[in-house]
């Protein structure tokens, strides 16, 4: 009964272990979401966390705030596409076995 408590220990180790590694890599994994024909470009981290926003002066307008505003949110939205559509999520899964 010992030896499988063990197997067990080391198994959920090994885990511990992989997930830990999955998160660093997310964090160190960088993605660009595009607006208007890079009018408007966003880097995020693996956690969905904004690392830097670049914006085109060309789109600067102060009577369409609503238009710039809508950049942002398409370019967002452009890069937690791709990292949704990213295999990190089916590695994930893999290693849970689903």
């Amino acid at each position: 009964m010992g030896g499988g408590f063990s197997k067990m220990k080391k198994q959920a180790k090994m885990m511990q272990d992989k997930m830990q590694q999955m998160q660093e890599e997310l964090e160190n994994k960088k993605v660009e979401g595009k607006a208007a024909n890079d009018l408007v470009i966003i880097t995020l981290n693996g956690n969905k966390e904004l690392i830097n926003i670049k914006i085109n002066p060309e789109c600067v307008d102060k009577n369409d705030v609503e238009g710039l505003q809508d950049l942002i949110g398409q370019a967002f939205k452009d890069a937690a596409d791709k990292l949704n559509s990213d295999d990190t999520n089916s590695s994930l899964g893999n290693m849970l076995g689903f």
